[in-house]
């Protein structure tokens, strides 16, 4: 069986739901999608909005405060918002990445700290954070009589420690300074790694290895190892599931939608083409790693998305038709909405992207609802 472009393009986008929003409730919603990026902290918010119809911001303040959902440092090194439940198998399929990530690092190396030290502060720490929730400063003022360097010691362990943030406030749920507690873990890495390899191709397939370890940044003895372990189905070179959906056709509409900064759809392949033409990419995925909030039309992106005091401001990199324009201005007046009661200027930071300059072949502002 050939697979088109156009036709996996749609297949990730319905399992993605993407094509269509689901009623799902916010925590089953976020186990299907497997894991949201979070480093913004107002990104998983958006995703779902962009996925789920008639979604309530507090749902997922209250999946975030209950521990159905849980934000931690898990794929790609990268803070994620998980299911609760999946947060012991995805911690123990990343713990080796996490680990050395920082155990191999210059910044450690070059320290005076030693990794049977970092692992004696990790007991510690999993111990002084069971009781409820630390700052980072108590967790480094506790560090202090026990390791030479705690604030060394603290910027590799709240990498690879097995913790959760726990919700501060703030319009999303999450504002710095952050705070930690102790997870439950107790998974076995091999195990788990095929788990998430299994879940990864339910929620992204079908997909390639290559594509497995982009999502991840595992590597390809354990990617391999774990495919091998699994009973799976392979579609035209690549991986799914045995119990997939059928393939949508390849002229299956797909309508418009504003997906926020680091969208893990458009992190989710080594091939990105996928979802991002090959000349937008380094338009919308900068140099330093940002991902930019941007227009998914037909399926691709099409542009890139900020607010401003009077909408959403719309860059396409070509030229829309005008019922496309007027299908992206009602996800606009939807999203501004959203954000009304929020932040309504969500992303502000990252302005400076805009200042240098965006070339777009059209910007409209889209007016609020």
């Amino acid at each position: 069986m050939t697979i088109s472009p156009r036709q996996l393009n749609r297949a990730t986008l319905a399992r993605q739901s993407l094509l269509e929003r689901s009623r799902l409730p916010v925590p089953e919603a976020v186990r299907r999608l497997l894991a949201l990026q979070a480093q913004e902290p107002a990104s998983p918010y958006l995703a779902l909005w962009n996925r789920l119809a008639d979604l309530d911001a507090a749902d997922v303040d209250r999946a975030f405060a209950t521990g159905t959902v849980v934000r931690s440092t898990l794929l790609r090194v990268t803070l994620h918002a998980v299911h609760g439940d999946d947060w012991a198998v995805l911690h123990a399929a990343m713990t080796p990445l996490l680990r050395a990530s920082r155990l191999a690092d210059y910044r450690w190396l070059e320290s005076d700290l030693t990794n049977a030290e970092a692992l004696s502060a990790l007991a510690d720490v999993a111990a002084f954070t069971a009781d409820g929730p630390r700052s980072g400063d108590e967790i480094k003022a506790m560090l202090a009589g026990r390791v030479g360097d705690p604030a060394q010691m603290w910027w590799a362990l709240r990498t690879f420690a097995p913790l959760r943030h726990v919700p501060t406030g703030g319009p999303w749920s999450f504002r710095h300074p952050a705070s930690f507690e102790a997870a439950s873990g107790g998974a076995s890495h091999e195990p788990s790694v095929a788990t998430l390899v299994h879940r990864y191709l339910s929620a992204y397939g079908p997909a390639s290895t290559s594509d497995i370890m982009r999502f991840t940044m595992l590597n390809s003895a354990r990617v391999k190892a774990a495919v091998a372990a699994l009973d799976l189905t392979r579609v035209d070179g690549l991986l799914d599931v045995p119990d997939a959906p059928p393939l949508p056709p390849d002229d299956t509409p797909a309508p418009p939608r504003l997906l926020p900064m680091w969208d893990n759809v458009l992190l989710a392949y080594a091939d990105r083409t996928r979802l991002i033409p090959a000349a937008y990419r380094p338009l919308v995925v900068r140099r330093n790693g940002d991902v930019l909030p941007t227009l998914l039309v037909d399926g691709y992106v099409a542009g890139v998305w900020r607010p401003t005091d009077d909408g959403i401001e719309a860059s396409a990199f070509h030229r829309l038709d005008d019922g496309t324009w007027a299908a992206l201005a009602a996800e606009a007046a939807a999203l501004t909405a959203f954000l009304a009661d929020r932040d309504p200027a969500v992303y502000s930071r990252f302005r400076h992207w805009w200042t240098k300059g965006i070339p777009a072949a059209e910007v409209r502002v889209l007016p609020a609802g």
